[in-house]
């Protein structure tokens, strides 16, 4: 295959998932059918078909897409400079504002994630699994630094990940908008308190 070839096909998945997620945004991610992502792309559905599968590989396109900018944020985060305290509490808080601004506030879209997670997608467990390691990444410095006192750096991580739970999984934040608990911060607090930092309010 030339690399023209192999760019025209890649343009034309990119394509095929920019529409396939407006459509899900907009009459939403069950009515959404391959034949009106291809009328929209003026195309015949067995060319979808061409470069997707399936329609479930579709939506795990799309929900790969939404993941990787949340990944690419979180990488970002962990490889800046300053204290692990510091970017652990930016890592944790921005994860949350993204799912939260992506998934919580669009009810159409919500519905994808719903069915991604009933279904426990492979992409959905990937990202938790990217997530969660680079997580373990600030961790593990901070405890090279002096700055935390951590003993066991993946199962530190796995906590993390599992006390921020209400604050990361889509469906959780939307239950919890308005029930009592504590804020991001304070969770944020408890965290870096078990970690042993002593600036957990910095």
């Amino acid at each position: 295959m030339t690399l023209i070839s192999e760019h025209v096909e890649s343009d034309t998945r990119e394509r095929i998932l920019a529409v396939a997620e407006r459509l899900f945004r907009q009459i939403g991610y069950q009515k959404t059918t391959v034949a009106d992502i291809a009328k929209e792309l003026r195309m015949s559905p067995a060319n979808v078909y061409r470069f997707f599968d399936s329609k479930k590989a579709i939506h795990e396109g799309v929900a790969r897409t939404l993941m990787g900018e949340v990944e690419t944020e979180a990488c970002r985060i962990a490889d800046a400079p300053g204290t692990a305290t510091v970017r652990l509490r930016e890592l944790l808080k921005t994860i949350n504002r993204m799912n939260t601004e992506r998934y919580v506030g669009d009810s159409k879209l919500h519905e994808m994630v719903e069915v991604a997670m009933e279904e426990s997608w492979n992409v959905c467990m990937a990202h938790m699994e990217l997530i969660t390691r680079t997580i373990g990444e600030v961790i593990g410095q901070g405890a090279a630094s002096g700055e935390f006192r951590v003993p066991d750096v993946p199962l530190a991580a796995l906590c993390t990940c599992t006390a921020m739970m209400k604050f990361f999984h889509p469906q959780m934040i939307a239950q919890a908008a308005d029930k009592p608990g504590p804020e991001i911060d304070q969770m944020v607090d408890f965290i870096l308190a078990g970690l042993g930092s002593g600036r957990a309010a910095s």
